[in-house]
């Protein structure tokens, strides 16, 4: 434990030059070219052998003594979102309009370091960790899955996996931690509603497309509301309403979007029907042609409750037991659930905050990180890569 802090502090300098880097050149979901090229680099000169998979992804392995005896898999995603960012810092984007955003360079540059760590470290542990760098967390279908079917979790299957993501509400040098439902599943709705278009002061000779917008809007809140278990978590929102040009035309066509949450997979499927009925039963009372397109996305996420408790003792006996909390239950989505629907997963957060600094919330065109935390970080990823060998079972 003592020589995983040693190095963290030794090397904290230069992952935080990978950190910056990274965030000067971010790219989209199934984009990230360049952004494999620089983990492969650095792989190739920690002397850590790696494949790449799903076309950007790439999967390194490091065997310590009696590498059969034990897999870990630890996870960083790689790509960057759609924003152009607003922060006056000297490594700020380069890439108009992509911003490292959710701190995925965050991940990924922690992960770089905890690999060099455990490379160095690899005659004292047992057993193998499997360092796994994915594209595409923020876009449907998940490069987490892509991952998947290229056989990330193959050769050799890992007896757990750990991931982690930065948390801008939780001071720097902590962390937290959730056994069980953690994450919800995360459905994106398409509606396009179309009618008869014709003059505003004619309603009765047209199909008025955005009443029936209208009352899709505010029928859909009874899915949740009243079909619902109150205790079962869920969320649905209609998150943009597309339509009309003038105030004189009603709209021959209004397109809308939405999200869908769920943290049950036999409630979130019944949901979609029930999505449907209501537009259908809206087509049927104002006219209006209503066409229903639901992109399934994430599963939710579930921690394995076990080996998530077994990791809280590990990270107090690194941090300090006041420096590890309990993560509140989340909304949000994530396609590390992939991973947690195959094998044993812990998906735990990094403090990223700075009093001094402000909290910077992730999506937006400001946020970003105390850079103290990369070293907390990585010391973590390798202490669990080295030390947790929970016999737990799917």
């Amino acid at each position: 434990m003592q020589k995983i802090k040693d190095l963290a502090r030794q090397y904290k300098d230069d992952v935080i030059a990978m950190r910056r880097h990274l965030h000067a050149h971010p790219e989209l979901s199934y984009q990230e070219y360049e952004t494999s090229k620089f983990v492969q680099n650095k792989l190739k000169e920690y002397g850590i052998p790696f494949k790449v998979m799903a076309e950007t992804g790439v999967v390194g392995i490091i065997e310590g003594k009696s590498p059969g005896s034990y897999t870990v898999a630890l996870r960083a995603d790689m790509d960057a979102l759609p924003i152009q960012e607003e922060n006056e810092v000297e490594y700020a984007s380069q890439n108009t309009g992509v911003m490292h955003a959710c701190g995925h360079d965050v991940h990924t540059s922690v992960l770089l370091g905890a690999a060099r760590i455990l490379m160095q470290l690899k005659n004292e542990f047992d057993g193998t960790v499997k360092l796994i760098f994915q594209p595409g967390e923020e876009k449907n279908p998940g490069g987490a899955s892509l991952m998947i079917k290229a056989g990330a979790l193959k050769d050799p299957v890992p007896n757990a996996i750990f991931g982690l993501h930065v948390h801008p509400t939780l001071d720097v040098g902590t962390y937290s931690f959730r056994g069980g439902e953690a994450m919800a599943s995360a459905d994106e709705i398409y509606i396009t509603v179309k009618g008869k278009g014709g003059h505003a002061a004619a309603p009765h000779l047209t199909v008025d497309t955005i009443y029936a917008a209208s009352q899709i809007v505010v029928s859909l809140q009874q899915v949740i509301s009243r079909r619902n278990d109150p205790l079962n978590h869920s969320v649905l929102s209609i998150t943009s309403v597309q339509g009309g040009f003038t105030t004189n035309v009603i709209p021959s066509e209004v397109k809308m979007m939405g999200t869908f949450r769920a943290m049950n997979e036999e409630w979130r499927f019944r949901a979609h029907d029930l999505i449907r009925n209501v537009c259908e039963g809206v087509s049927k009372s104002t006219g209006a042609e209503i066409n229903v397109h639901i992109d399934v996305g994430y599963p939710f996420l579930v921690n394995h409750p076990e080996l998530t408790a077994d990791a809280r003792k590990l990270a107090e006996a690194f941090a300090g037991e006041e420096n590890v909390s309990e993560t509140e239950l989340r909304m949000g989505a994530e396609d590390f659930a992939y991973y947690s629907q195959e094998i044993p997963a812990c998906f735990y957060r990094l403090g990223t905050r700075n009093a001094e600094l402000g909290t910077r919330i992730g999506h937006t065109p400001t946020f970003n990180v105390d850079e103290d935390a990369i070293m907390y970080g990585m010391g973590m990823m390798a202490w669990l890569g080295a030390a947790c060998r929970s016999e737990v079972k799917k």
